[in-house]
């Protein structure tokens, strides 16, 4: 049991904390992101490199597992000011952002591209599918929410750090770049789309599923970008599904192909 007791909320190390879970800027600069919470602090420590953590006594006496991550210990009123709020779980834990090479989409064969996905519960959602139907990779368009905010990593309870997560400026091109190399590109779309059903199930070359926000869709340019559109057959009760859940039923379709 470590003795360094952090009981300061000014402590320069947790405010700087503070600053990695609050600011995308600093995560970007420093390379680490900020998770809380016994359960995924253990699951991000098995692929990701912990950089720092801190721990109540009361969270490691309930999970002695924690001591793994060698935390420093501290005070409630201090987990208090890192977790945000006064429900904190008295883990939280500092990791190294994963960076994967960009050859990965060289050899990627069942890859999920998102674009303009602001929401983090949706982004979230579609990186812990991705990674329980065993896609391959993650490629992130402009606009999407960022993988290792803590609001997406509670949603994608740290599957961000299972598979890899890369980023395009150009989304079209870099489809464009999948599909030179033989990579089926799917657009989720309703305009000149097929059912799903009718999508296939054979992708000698790999398969790319493209799927944009529940308001804005994709781009026309993205969509042209790909080799077709597919719809999720519905019922007339609802319009649209959140994209998320329709990204989800997409990975599960084509799972395994």
């Amino acid at each position: 049991m470590r003795t360094d007791l952090i009981s300061s909320r000014e402590n320069p190390k947790i405010k700087y904390a503070c600053a990695v879970r609050d600011h995308e800027k600093q995560r970007a600069a420093d390379g680490v992101f900020f998770a809380e919470g016994p359960k995924l602090c253990l699951e991000l420590a098995q692929s990701c490199a912990v950089r720092a953590a801190y721990a109540t006594a009361a969270a490691l006496q309930k999970t002695p597992a924690l001591a793994a991550l060698d935390p420093v210990p501290v005070t409630p009123p201090v987990a208090e000011k890192l977790a945000g709020t006064k429900a904190d779980q008295g883990v939280f834990a500092l990791f190294a952002t994963p960076c994967p090479p960009p050859a990965t989409l060289d050899t990627a064969r069942r890859i999920l591209a998102l674009e303009g996905v602001q929401d983090p519960g949706n982004v979230g959602t579609l990186l812990r599918s991705a990674a329980a139907f065993g896609f391959d990779a993650v490629l992130l368009g402009p606009g999407c929410a960022a993988p290792f905010s803590p609001k997406t990593l509670r949603a994608s309870m740290g599957a961000a750090g299972r598979l890899p997560v890369l980023h395009t400026a150009d989304l079209p091109a870099s489809l464009a770049k999948l599909r030179a190399r033989g990579v089926t590109c799917l657009a989720a779309a309703l305009y000149r789309s097929r059912p799903l059903d009718e999508a296939g199930r054979a992708f000698p070359g790999g398969l790319c599923v493209v799927i944009g926000s529940e308001g804005q869709g994709l781009s026309e340019q993205t969509v042209q970008a790909c080799d077709a559109a597919v719809r999720i057959p519905m019922t007339d009760r609802v319009e649209s599904l959140n994209a998320g859940v329709a990204g989800s039923v997409l990975l599960w379709h084509f799972r395994g192909v």
